[in-house]
């Protein structure tokens, strides 16, 4: 940091220029007049919404095809800066991310993002710096001040255009790039060995999990079908239908994100009147989640234990029986009972299950009386592994706020007038724990 210090202030004591987007860079337009986007072959690649979204450097190396009947139109090259023209949030709109690969000759630009290149000859930002710049405070800042929408949110190209940001002399700017990318380069090292340990964690439960649930053959074996009471297909609840307040609801993508094997509180509500034939669920029910992304993960399931009448959403079943739920929830989530799952399921971009898959799981039942010794040995084991598994995202996310304080100090500068190093010293906000 004291390098830093000393080129700002040798370069730009007194703060630094701010100039339009529109003075330094042309805009790069998503593709037009395509088919079969998300095919495995075409004419050529593009880069879609997640691939910015999720990261700052773009990987072309596994973009999917499209075909276009123009192909003269703007080629992405290396340098360029892409940018999230939409989305459900105004934080997540004009987000970016640079490609930084030598080859990317044939891949355009989908038509939901939009990108930036410095005009020939000229060099106000180096590479690598503007990545970093609109993921910082001060860039979304000024960004949410021009975004529009309420239930989704975009921004105007012309409005991103005028937009006016600070720009710093090219060596504070490399300086602050190599910083961030030794910053970035360690925190992934370090979240990459905490996400091992989660992941061997969870392992060490599963192997116990199927251990124990593994019974010799005087346990009998059932078919979902013999023990369910009923089983039936919720209503779809669409993302705006959700409310901070009303009937509790869940949504089938909560299933995998929310909830574990068991849970008593939904995080979701709505209204009755917003579903047309609404579908419930009560204390004891099964859910399964019968749309997903992975053959390996489809038809998750999760024991509902509150006290509550909930409603269902769409893409789940929701299984009711006399059995103890808890028991239910853990020996539907063996090795065993997952293969039954993803049995014959093709691996696509979504997954489907259905009533009759889910009603031809075998599964072993012994008395009630065993069933609430197994659910409780479970559940207690599964509490040691969750509190470990709470304390290592909470590091992984302290470490993320740590990266991004950084970032954010690095990035602040003042206009040209005021002395910047003043600034960062008197504006610097406690580093997070």
């Amino acid at each position: 940091m004291s390098k830093l210090n000393d080129l700002i202030t040798e370069l730009c004591p007194n703060g630094v220029e701010y100039k339009p987007l529109s003075d330094m860079f042309i805009q790069l337009r998503g593709m037009s007049g395509a088919k079969n986007k998300w095919a495995e072959s075409g004419n050529c690649q593009f880069i879609d919404y997640m691939n910015v979204y999720k990261k700052i450097v773009v990987d072309v190396d596994d973009l999917p095809y499209a075909t276009v009947l123009n192909m003269n139109q703007t080629v992405l090259k290396k340098g360029d800066i892409l940018f999230t023209a939409a989305s459900e949030t105004a934080d997540e709109c004009a987000l970016a991310a640079e490609i930084e690969d030598d080859i990317c000759d044939g891949i355009f630009l989908d038509d939901h993002l939009f990108g930036l290149r410095q005009i020939d000859g000229k060099e106000f930002f180096v590479r690598g710096y503007l990545k970093y710049a609109f993921r910082s405070v001060y860039f979304r800042t000024i960004v949410n001040k021009v975004v529009r929408g309420v239930t989704r949110h975009y921004i105007s190209k012309t409005d991103f255009m005028n937009l006016v940001v600070p720009v710093p002399p090219l060596e504070v700017q490399r300086e602050i790039v190599h910083i961030l990318d030794e910053f970035t380069l360690l925190s992934a090292e370090l979240s990459a060995e905490l996400s091992a340990e989660l992941k061997a964690r969870k392992k060490q439960y599963e192997y116990y999990q199927d251990t124990l649930l593994k019974f010799d053959d005087k346990i009998p074996q059932v078919t979902l079908k013999d023990i369910a009471t009923d089983i039936y297909r919720g209503s779809g609840i669409k993302r705006d239908e959700v409310t901070e307040e009303g009937i509790p609801c869940v949504r089938y993508g909560e299933i995998y994100t929310t909830y574990n094997t068991w849970f008593k509180d939904c995080i979701s509500h709505t209204k009755e009147e917003y579903v047309s034939s609404p579908k419930y669920f009560e204390h004891g029910d099964i859910l399964f989640a019968i749309t997903g992304e992975s053959v390996e993960d489809i038809a998750k399931s999760v024991a509902y234990l509150g006290n509550d009448k909930c409603m269902a959403g769409g893409d789940i079943v929701v299984l009711k029986h006399n059995q103890n739920p808890r028991y239910l929830a853990h020996v539907l989530s063996t090795t065993y009972s997952r293969q039954q799952k993803s049995k014959g399921k093709v691996k696509s971009k979504v997954v489907h299950s259905n009533v009759p898959s889910i009603e031809s799981i075998t599964i072993p039942l012994p008395s009630l009386e065993v069933q609430e010794r197994y659910a409780n040995v479970l559940d207690n084991f599964e509490t040691i592994c969750n509190d470990l598994s709470i304390g290592l995202p909470a590091e992984i996310e302290a470490r993320q706020k740590r990266y991004e304080f950084y970032r954010d100090q690095l990035l602040t500068f003042a206009e040209t007038g005021s002395s910047i190093l003043t600034d960062r010293q008197t504006d610097r906000q406690t580093e997070p724990d």
